[in-house]
């Protein structure tokens, strides 16, 4: 349950981003109005805060959109279901630079068949750019739904590079 999180607002070149811990671990991650963008309110217990947890984080987003980083690595702790735990661990294994499908992660994760529910899992990712979400492509290599849109999609893999020639 995404309460009780201290939360901090980072400005990058896509918009604001909204990182949130408890504990001493990132809960999430959300560009500004994306879908499922939690509802922030005191009353949920949410704190506008900086931890030294939330300065590195936006330490590590401010050298990534700066091109001096490609890995983000934080303690990760998002809220899901078994499976979608499972996904998301997968989808941090592929690297900066490079794009996996929701059937090849169906296959890394042994449910060769289950392309659609790790497609649902992807899009239920609640730590976007930590857990790299956006690495995720259709079987046949297109662009396909991203939680903070498709615009930004193309912008993250063509930072990353290795995508640029596709969607220039």
């Amino acid at each position: 349950m995404l309460d009780n999180l201290v939360y901090l607002p980072i400005d990058t070149p896509l918009g604001v981003f909204v990182v949130a811990e408890r504990d001493g671990a990132l809960k999430g991650g959300w560009f500004e109005g994306q879908k499922y963008f939690p509802a922030i309110s005191p009353e949920a217990g949410w704190r506008k805060a900086t931890t030294a947890l939330l300065r590195e984080a936006a330490r590590q987003l401010d050298a990534y959109f700066g091109g001096e980083l490609t890995q983000l690595d934080m303690p990760l702790a998002p809220e899901g279901t078994a499976f979608q735990q499972h996904v998301w661990r997968a989808l941090c294994e592929v690297p900066s630079g490079e794009t996996t499908t929701y059937a090849a992660l169906a296959r890394a994760i042994g449910r060769p068949e289950a392309f659609h529910p790790v497609g649902a899992a992807v899009g239920r990712n609640s730590i976007s750019l930590f857990v790299p979400c956006h690495r995720a492509l259709g079987s046949n290599g297109s662009l396909t739904g991203y939680a903070g849109g498709l615009a930004r999609k193309r912008w993250l893999l063509d930072h990353e590079g290795r995508e640029r020639r596709l969607f220039d």
